[in-house]
Parts: structure tokens; C-alpha cells; sequence
């Protein structure tokens, strides 16, 4: 439990950025998720056209800090491959 007012408002503050970021989170999962959806059908356009989308999304995400730059860059580079691979 905090005892001074600095620490109520970091905990007031956290809970926020929290569900925030969770949110971020949540939906750049959704974005990844509907690359490899459109890779496992097999539709080369529908999972380019995916991926497009969710480049900027997954950028956002290392930009607001709640994803690492090389994590991102890992999974832009095997998601490229796997559509390359079609």
C-alpha cells in the first residue's frame, strides 16, 4: 500500500499505461495473427496485403515501447520469408 501521495499517483498512472499498452499489445497480435491466417490459406495476395497492414502496427508498437526493436524486426522478417515462400 503506498504511504505518500507521489506513490498513489505512479500507481494510478501504471494501472493506466497498463491497459493501455495491453491493449496495443492485444492488437498487434491481431494484426500477426491475420498474416499467418492468409500465409496458412495459401492466398499470396491476401497475406501480402496483411502484412502491409501490420508493418506500421508492429512499428507502432517498438515506437510506444511496448515491444523490442529486434523482436519486431525478427518477426517482419520471417513473416516476409513465409509470403515469399508461397
Amino acid at each position: 500500500m503506498a504511504n505518500h501521495k507521489s506513490a498513489e499517483k505512479r500507481i494510478r498512472q501504471t494501472e493506466r499505461r497498463t491497459e493501455v499498452n495491453r491493449a496495443r499489445v492485444s492488437r498487434i497480435r491481431s494484426f500477426v495473427k491475420k498474416v499467418e491466417g492468409a500465409i496458412e490459406s495459401g492466398d499470396k495476395s491476401a497475406a501480402a496485403e496483411a502484412f502491409k497492414s501490420a508493418q506500421p502496427e508492429l512499428m507502432r508498437g517498438v515506437s510506444k515501447g511496448v515491444l523490442h526493436k529486434n523482436t519486431v524486426s525478427r518477426k517482419l522478417s520471417r513473416l516476409s520469408a513465409a509470403i515469399k515462400a508461397l
